[in-house]
């Protein structure tokens, strides 16, 4: 069996802002670094972190739509080449697919309908958006409404069907069920695995660790702008076989497990403490933790800690 081709490498990104302190004086700030992901075709890759991570960044970067101020760094691949700003732009809502964080992606002055179609008018458009309105129960009638008129979670659920209707190569879905009731969490999940399983790259970025394990392949995991640990959704039925301490935490916080804490909370970006970011927090941190930490082969994963 051949090994599926890679949709997006994502290698040694990193992002920071450029802000002004005491007047005029410029300074940078590092939200994210040594940040790695891989999805192949056919795969559906969950990032998951606490808030603060960088996680939104990172759809952000891919699609070229980081805040002005941003500069980015690394590099990103896509089907085996280089992701320019061109390529970047053409894919952008075609080959590449973002579903939001946020409702106000919308357009405000668009009605819901011509929105989803990107304008198109053809029977078959409407009879796909029908129908996939039909899943999530919203009626025919919202296709001629504005988002101003609808609720929080029926825009929702509008944001999500943007990545039905075509057939994207790759999905991001950054955080795309807050606000939906568990039913329509776990239809829209079975969706994201359905366009995985149809041979799309699917990248859920989300804080939900538990709903992700259900339907992932793999689970990456973020803590202060890093990426610690790459597994396979396997090796978090025990703790055991988890390598980074920090993907362990999350594991023994899950409701299956006792929701067990660690003391401390995650660095802001001025406070990072010398090499490892999760080392005030870890049992097992000692000098070797205070140098540049490897992100290496570990067992079948990947991850960042000299003691894993």
């Amino acid at each position: 069996m051949s090994e599926k081709k890679v949709v997006l490498d994502i290698r040694n990104f990193s992002v920071s802002f450029e802000q002004y302190e005491r007047g005029f004086q410029k300074t940078g700030l590092p939200v994210i670094r040594n940040l790695d992901v891989t999805v192949h075709e056919g795969e559906m890759v969950a990032v998951v972190g606490s808030s603060g991570s960088g996680k939104s960044l990172l759809a952000h970067g891919i699609l070229g739509i980081l805040p002005y101020n941003a500069t980015m760094g690394g590099e990103i691949w896509y089907e085996g080449e280089l992701l320019t700003e061109k390529r970047q732009k053409m894919l952008r809502g075609n080959e590449i697919v973002l579903v939001p964080q946020s409702v106000a992606f919308l357009d405000p002055l668009m009605k819901i309908g011509p929105q989803i179609c990107k304008g198109k008018k053809d029977k078959a458009s409407k009879k796909r958006l029908d129908r996939i309105f039909q899943g999530y129960h919203l009626k025919e009638e919202v296709q001629q409404l504005y988002p101003f008129e609808l609720s929080g979670g029926m825009n929702r659920r509008v944001l999500v069907s943007t990545a039905l209707m075509g057939t994207p190569k790759l999905v991001i879905a950054d955080e795309p069920t807050p606000g939906l009731h568990m039913d329509m969490v776990r239809r829209v999940m079975s969706h994201f695995r359905e366009l995985a399983d149809q041979g799309a790259g699917v990248l859920l970025i989300t804080h939900d660790l538990e709903q992700a394990l259900e339907v992932a392949d793999r689970v990456v995991v973020f803590y202060a702008g890093t990426t610690v640990e790459d597994a396979a959704t396997a090796d978090f039925q025990s703790e055991e076989k988890l390598r980074h301490p920090y993907s362990k935490a999350l594991w023994r916080a899950l409701p299956q497990n006792g929701f067990q804490f660690i003391q401390g909370t995650q660095p802001y970006v001025k406070e990072l403490p010398k090499g490892c970011p999760f080392g005030p927090r870890c049992e097992d941190c000692n000098g070797e933790c205070l140098g540049v930490i490897p992100y290496r082969e570990v067992e079948g994963g990947r991850v960042r800690c000299v003691h894993a």
